[in-house]
């Protein structure tokens, strides 16, 4: 995983006004002015569900729940990404912290944090802490998901 400051043309580009019209208030403030619900509050945080979880503002495929596991912060969380090139990272230097945020590929919408190294039993020990807001689930079977 390499953090990318410039990663190119995003797919999906809109105006703020398109986004507004599109989202709620809630996930405008989330998916495109990179906010964060509060922990335990969110609609997946300990959701069991089968399924593949979508970027709510365009619905690219980005996690499924076969990489979620149980973190106990109050966000979900997964262990690795649906794919390689599904989610983009940049530094994010926000609240004086150094930290690694993730964004969709193809919209460039805030999903949430990556954080490493904090000793999980995961085949990446790599946590993507997402904001519930910013991803819908679609039930079903995972093993179909498209890697793309």
């Amino acid at each position: 995983m390499t953090t990318e400051e410039n990663a190119g043309t995003i797919p999906v580009q809109k105006s703020d006004e398109q986004w507004r019209e599109e989202l709620t208030p809630q996930e405008f403030a989330v998916l495109r002015q990179a906010g964060t619900e509060r922990p335990y509050t969110g609609e997946y945080w300990d959701t069991k569900t089968a399924g593949v979880y979508q970027c709510r503002a365009c619905g690219s495929e980005l996690f499924t729940s076969n990489e979620k596991f149980d973190s106990h912060c109050g966000w979900p969380s997964f262990f690795a990404p649906l794919a390689e090139g599904k989610v983009r990272y940049l530094h994010d230097r926000s609240m004086g912290m150094d930290r690694i945020e993730v964004r969709c590929a193809n919209c460039d919408s805030h999903m949430g944090h990556l954080f490493e190294g904090e000793g999980f039993d995961t085949p990446t020990d790599q946590r993507f802490c997402i904001n519930s807001i910013s991803v819908k689930l679609v039930p079903g079977e995972t093993a179909g998901a498209a890697a793309e």
